[in-house]
This record gives C-alpha cells, structure tokens and sequence, in this order.
C-alpha cells in the first residue's frame, strides 16, 4: 500500500518539538491454556497471580532519583507539542500521549542528572539565548513567544526545561562519549571505494519506522502500523512523531532517518518498495525479517552524478495578498488580474514595473536550490529557463505568489563526498549508538517513584 504524506522538514530545534510520544493502538491477545509464548523468561504455564491485577497504573507524577516530575510539567509538555504540531487527537490518544510524556520526561531528568554529576551545567543565559533562537523560528519575539506558550496551556518554564535537557546531554556527549569514538582512515578509503564502485546507481534517503513481531503478534503489529499509517495520511502526527517513540529501530532518536541508501543495503521487501515509491510517499505495513516497517521516501538521487533538482536558481517572487473580508468572488477576479500579468513577463529586468503596476509585492533570493522547493513547485522549476515565470499559486488566506527565474547554477558532475564529511558521519552515527546504550542505562539504574 503506497499514499502521498506530506514531508515535514524543520530545524533541529523545532523538529525537537516534534519528537515526542505517539503509540498504536495494542489489542489483547490470549494463548492456549497450555503454551506460554517465548520470551526468554521462564515464566510458567499455570500461574496464579498475586495482589491486584493492575498494580502499576500511572499517575502522570513520578520522583526520579529525588528529582519531581509533576503532573502540571507533563500537561504543559502535552500542550506545546500538541499545538506545535497541530495534533487532533481523540481522549483516548491524549491519555497514551501523556503517558508517553512521561517517559520522555524521565529520560531527559536523567539526562540532566548525569551531565550534572560529570559537572556540566548549562546556565541560564545559555537557556534564554536558544529560547530566544526557537522564538525567533516561530516568527515571534521571545516576549510573544511566552504569551503564545500561555495561550495554548503550555509555559515559559516547559519549554526552557526541554532546551536545558538537550543541551546537557549534547554537551556530556561532547565531553564524555565524542574523545573516545574513533573512525580510521582505512574505514574511510573503504566507503570512497565503495561509493566509486557505485557510480550511477539510484540512491534513496529513506527513514523507517520497525516494530518486532512474531509470528503469534503479526496480526497486531500489522494492525498498528496500519494505524499509524492513518494518522499520518490525515495529517494528525508526521512520520517523524511516530518514528521517534513508537520504532524499536537504531535510528528512532533520528526520527527513523536511514540517511542515503542503495537498495542493495536494504532487505529484499523494502528495496522493491523504496524502488517503487515516489519522494513524499509512504509505504507499508511490509514484512521485514522479525517483524514489519513503514517506508517513507525522503528523497533519490543517483550515486556521482549531477542532479538537476541541484541546481541554485537566483529567483524573484511576486506576492499578490487579498484584503481581510475579500469575497470568493473578488479573490478569483484578483488572481485572474495577476495571472494575466504574469504572462507578459519578459525577464527579471520588467517585474519591479508590472509588480507596481498590480500591487505586487517583490522579494529576491540568490541561493535556493530547485530540490528545496515542494514537490510540484520542483517540477516547474526544472522546465523553466531564465526570464520565464511559474504559473501563480497560493491560497485565499496567504495569497497568490509566482516565481521568476533570474539566474541558474547547474550542479557539476558528481563529486566524490570529501573524506573528512564521511569521517564525521560515520563519527556521528557511533555517538549515537552509545548515546542510546547510555541512556538504557541510566534508565535501568534509577529510581523511579510513581505518585
């Protein structure tokens, strides 16, 4: 099963916004009185159970080694990414979400615990300077940032708590993981080699969401997955939401990102999907060995050569915007206005007159490459030569725009990737997975208390 999702492409700050909780929905199931599935634990056929049957129900409260997570933190963590993401949850899943919050809030105390007990403390001014940068990527000043964050049930405090997290743990890992992650110069020759070997063959920047599954829990996971599948083709969570916190994969801290692949580095099921798929596209549930995955395209290229999505353009936009309370009617006579002069464009040279002439706004921009515009926009942008326009799009709400192609930089036939890229790569991608062990860790030797 193959759909179109939206891509979602955002910065490191705000993608950390996205990051959080979201799981499927889990469905009971029953074995024989006399079989007990394998789980590598020896657990008897007939047991008797003691106590209460669900002793563990928890309360969004919890004391971590002597640190208070309260149930406002965790409402408040539950606003701001609700709103940031734009999420429509049911009841249902706003309960599993806060739940998921929980856990998320536990990791990142931990995070800050270990970093203070290896003395690192990150200050305040350092807090308040990248709270201010995340203002400004909302396009907002840091004073509306907060009305913004209390308008929607979330704090100040929430968020700057979750800035301290992650910059306690980047710089512990710095510190404590980075000096001891080595990468020889031989493993670098090798994957230059390898990628010279490569030349030509298509390549695709995949990310992955893989959830176990034996044989007796395929019908469940597969259920699951097919749930998470609907959420994102409604746009109620991205793939990455579901990525980060329902994958059991390597690279759910990335958000599932798998980075540039060749279908060959795939398993057989999933190199004929990512073959097939179209950028912007999902695919899914599709059986993998020991379990199943959902595939999203990212992107695809071929290995060493030019890629005309490469191409700078040097570009000039026209913005038609329509007046609060303008009629349906008015709005389609404006937009037709602004068709009509679009046509008689005749090079950069002419726009400032005709934008003067219908009311239009003008905006330069010298460096944007064709592969960072949407989908469709890629499309048009390939077809058009210096002096020609696309055709107007928008919206009622945001109105209608076109661009004018100034200038174009064809990308060079492909260059080997430099050395010292690929080092920090493969540097990175180490860091990662002892970042990972780490925090399994620390998870294992805490104290936890829930209230």
């Amino acid at each position: 099963m193959i759909s179109k999702t939206k891509a979602v492409r955002t910065g490191r700050t705000v993608a950390l916004l996205a990051g959080l909780a979201f799981a499927g929905t889990v469905v009971a199931q029953t074995v024989d009185d006399n079989s007990v599935p394998s789980t590598g634990l020896d657990i008897p056929a007939n047991m008797q159970i003691f106590g209460k049957v669900d002793p563990n129900v928890r309360k969004p409260t919890a004391i971590v080694n002597e640190s208070v997570i309260t149930g406002t933190d965790v409402d408040q963590r539950v606003a701001l990414i609700v709103s940031a993401n734009e999420l429509k949850l049911s009841a249902e899943d706003k309960d599993r979400l806060k739940l998921q919050i929980l856990r998320q809030l536990i990791d990142e105390t931990l995070q800050i615990q270990e970093a203070k007990a290896s003395e690192i403390t990150i200050t305040q001014p350092e807090i308040t300077q990248s709270f201010d940068r995340v203002a400004h990527n909302f396009k907002r000043s840091p004073a509306e940032m907060r009305t913004y964050l209390r308008s929607v049930g979330s704090s100040e405090r929430s968020l700057k708590r979750q800035i301290e997290g992650e910059l306690a743990w980047q710089r512990y890992l710095r510190r404590k993981v980075e000096p001891s992650v080595n990468v020889s110069d031989e493993e670098v020759k090798g994957i230059l080699e390898r990628i010279k070997a490569s030349k030509g063959l298509d390549e695709f920047h995949v990310s992955e969401i893989y959830l176990s599954a034996t044989p007796e829990r395929a019908q469940q996971v597969n259920a699951t997955m097919r749930q998470m599948i609907e959420k994102i083709q409604k746009g109620e969570a991205p793939f990455e939401y579901f990525a980060r916190n329902s994958s059991e994969a390597s690279t759910r801290a990335v958000g599932g990102d798998l980075g540039w692949v060749r279908a060959a580095q795939l398993p057989d099921s999933l190199a004929a999907a990512a073959t097939s798929m179209q950028v912007g596209q999902v695919a899914g549930p599709i059986e993998v060995p020991g379990g199943f995955s959902i595939l999203y395209l990212v992107d695809k290229r071929q290995v060493m050569t030019a890629d005309p999505r490469d191409a700078r353009l040097a570009l000039k936009q026209l913005t038609v915007r329509f007046p609060t309370g303008t009629t349906q009617t008015g709005a389609t006579a404006r937009a037709a206005e602004f068709a009509k002069a679009v046509q008689t464009i005749q090079g950069c040279g002419g726009v400032a007159k005709i934008a003067s002439d219908i009311g239009a706004e003008v905006v330069d921009s010298d460096a944007v490459t064709i592969r960072d515009l949407p989908p469709a926009l890629q499309e048009i942008m390939l077809k058009l030569q210096v002096g020609q326009a696309t055709p107007p799009f928008g919206s009622a709400q945001d109105g209608v725009r076109a661009l004018v192609v100034c200038g174009r930089d064809d990308p060079r036939n492909g260059d080997l990737p430099q050395a010292e890229a690929i080092q920090r790569q493969m540097e990175q991608s180490r860091v990662n997975l002892r970042a990972q062990t780490l925090l399994r860790d620390l998870r294992r030797d805490a104290i936890i208390d829930y209230r």
